[in-house]
């Protein structure tokens, strides 16, 4: 294809050249020597650049404007990511200078704010003079001011209106509300996005490519405040993507369906009518795991629309839109056939047979969203490299993965994002603990975050627990290990969720047939009379597939290889004040279930909740002793 375009450019040269030399016999003056010149470099240059298109992996019946505008996107972020890793570098030389200017950035930017009068902004010169002056804060430091500017006061606490008001998660306790700025989503498009899509290119080569990518994603509601001023979730969300919606195999009206569950069929049904797909993405691993378990219940269904050209009549779709969506769908027997012929021979990698050309999963599977990115990797993306590419939370950008290859999930400390404080593990319940700054830390040792953003929050305590795993330069490298609240402890024990989910993966593997779909945990103090027994214990309830019941002897493998794990925890269970934990089997779907009522009791949205491996709220441990079946 790319010679046959180069072909036509040279006879374009020819044509252009003739016309101008001779018409109707007679000779003309030459034109201009520049501007000829001009136009064959044009074309020629055309040539080259469609010769480069057509030389990459691309979907089939794409327009030429589609591919156009692909291509100038990807060139543009590759050269911006770049760009922005030269300064990362070159940041990581000097941290503690850069870290002090980003700090002084925010003061001075936020000096005339009420909080900034407060503290007296203006007059710190430098990252100690502000840790003199400023106390180390909780949400609960914050409340007040961030009611002020939802009902519309000004410069509370930053100096311009924000975008939104975000929501947190709530994995470790009651949802919070935050601000979120345009710093906020620049850094993180700039010194986030950019540098990871740089590094995802360099590690996999063939991901730069013209192939589409499904991206698992939906539109949150959002209400508003009495302000106007809109309240959910901090993530990419199709409106924030609309101009790259033609990046993606679902189509913009899929996105107008309020129905995440129909919205997901739309993302399964339009993927699979495009053998070429290059990439699987989501904000995190636990949505492109639901989004495999759906295909597996409705693959049938899914077949039969790619294969009629049509849309299931199960889909609770505006009329408008089911007409715009059905005017996509043409009758396609042929792949049809190849996916009938896919999904029989069985789900054990069925990414790879559905898409042969797949490049990538890139999702976030470290932290909570762990084990479901290595059922991913185990069962239906087996063979598929996976990239988790950031450590960032409802607060802003903190970290960046740029080791994509290698199995451990290690994120570089970004110094121009937030400036970072560091409490050791070991002084955490302290009642005035003193930090470290980045230069400081020790490799191997653990700490919990402070941070000070672009978006009001100043040493703020986010509640990640990171160990230190190296330094690239003068820069901490970082592992996740937990969150404080998502931490069991009914006797001091302090049991985190790394160290309860490796003990629960050597439990599985003892039982026989038994896959792990999910788990979460609560302390027996917030069920109360409800389950009997005086002695604190663990209740553990376990989504499995394979096996529908478990002697009391496998039960008790959880708690023995949790004693194994935890010396603490075995010499409570010894001297008998922890009781032996409680495993309850739940139904197939009990989690999903579990995730819709989460989700609209903390106003989260399906693009950023994470599961709570600890549960805080008795409604929730209830919830799933009532779907209990072993």
């Amino acid at each position: 294809m790319g010679c046959s375009w180069i072909g036509v450019a040279v006879s374009l040269c020819f044509a252009v050249f003739s016309v101008a030399v001779a018409v109707s016999g007679q000779t003309l003056a030459m034109p201009p020597p520049l501007p000829t010149a001009v136009g064959v470099l044009s074309l020629a240059g055309m040539a080259l650049l469609w010769r480069d298109i057509s030389s990459k992996v691309k979907g089939d019946k794409r327009t030429l404007g589609s591919l156009l505008s692909q291509y100038v996107a990807v060139k543009a972020v590759g050269w911006l990511g770049r760009r922005q890793r030269k300064k990362l570098e070159a940041d990581t030389l000097m941290v503690k200078q850069v870290q002090e200017e980003t700090l002084l950035k925010r003061l001075r930017k936020n000096a005339d704010t009420f909080y900034g009068r407060k503290y007296d902004f203006r007059s710190i010169e430098d990252a100690a003079g502000f840790r003199a002056r400023h106390p180390i804060t909780t949400y609960g430091d914050y409340r007040e001011f961030i009611e002020r500017v939802a009902a519309g006061e000004e410069k509370v606490i930053i100096a311009e209106k924000p975008l939104i008001l975000a929501m947190t998660s709530g994995t470790s306790g009651p949802s919070a509300m935050l601000l979120s700025t345009k710093d906020t989503n620049t850094d993180f498009f700039l010194q986030g996005v950019t540098v990871c899509l740089e590094a995802m290119r360099q590690a996999f080569p063939e991901s730069n490519s013209l192939q589409r990518t499904t991206k698992f994603f939906y539109t949150p509601t959002f209400r508003q405040s009495e302000a106007g001023i809109p309240i959910g979730p901090n993530s990419s969300t199709p409106a924030s993507s609309r101009h790259i919606l033609n990046l993606y195999t679902t189509p913009a009206p899929a996105f107008e369906v309020p129905s995440e569950k129909d919205t997901l069929y739309l993302h399964l049904l339009f993927a699979l009518k495009d053998p070429s797909v290059g990439t699987l993405e989501s904000n995190f691993a636990s949505t492109v795991f639901y989004a495999f378990t759906a295909l597996q219940e409705r693959w049938q269904e899914l077949v039969e629309d790619v294969e009629r050209g049509t849309i299931s009549s199960s889909l609770t779709l505006e009329p408008k839109v089911r007409s715009r969506l059905e005017a996509l769908m043409k009758p396609d027997a042929e792949r049809a056939a190849q996916l009938r012929a896919h999904f029989h021979e069985g789900f054990g990698g069925i990414a790879k047979r559905l898409w042969p050309h797949l490049n990538l999963v890139l999702a976030v599977d470290s932290g909570s969203n762990q084990i479901y990115g290595e059922m991913l990797r185990e069962h239906y993306c087996r063979g598929v490299p996976f990239y988790s590419p950031f450590y960032a939370a409802t607060e802003g950008l903190i970290g960046v993965n740029l080791w994509p290859q290698e199995p451990d999930r290690r994120y570089l400390l970004c110094p121009r994002s937030m400036f970072c404080e560091f409490l050791p593990e070991s002084s955490l319940d302290e009642e005035t603990p003193q930090t470290l700054l980045m230069e400081e830390v020790k490799e191997g040792e653990s700490y919990e975050l402070v941070i000070t953003n672009a978006s009001g929050l100043f040493r703020y305590r986010i509640g990640d627990i990171v160990k230190v795993t190296g330094f690239h330069n003068q820069c901490p490298i970082v592992e996740f290990q937990y969150r404080r609240g998502q931490m069991l402890n009914v006797r001091g024990e302090k049991v985190s969720e790394a160290l309860f989910l490796g003990a629960l993966k050597n439990a599985v593997a003892q039982w026989p047939g038994a896959q792990l779909v999910d788990y979460s945990c609560a302390e027996s103090g917030i069920l109360g009379d409800s389950i009997g027994g005086s002695d604190p214990h663990y209740q553990v309830f376990i989504e499995l597939k394979g096996v529908r019941n478990l002697t009391e002897e496998q039960r008790y493998k959880l708690d023995i290889c949790l004693q194994k794990d935890s010396a603490v925890y075995k010499s409570f269970r010894i001297k008998g004040s922890i009781g032996s934990m409680r495993v309850q089997l739940v139904s197939e779907g009990a989690f999903k279930e579990l995730q819709r009522k989460m989700m609209a009791y903390t106003s989260t949205s399906a693009n950023t909740f994470k599961m709570h491996r600890v549960l805080r709220r008795k409604e929730y441990a209830e919830f799933l002793l009532g779907k209990t079946v072993s």
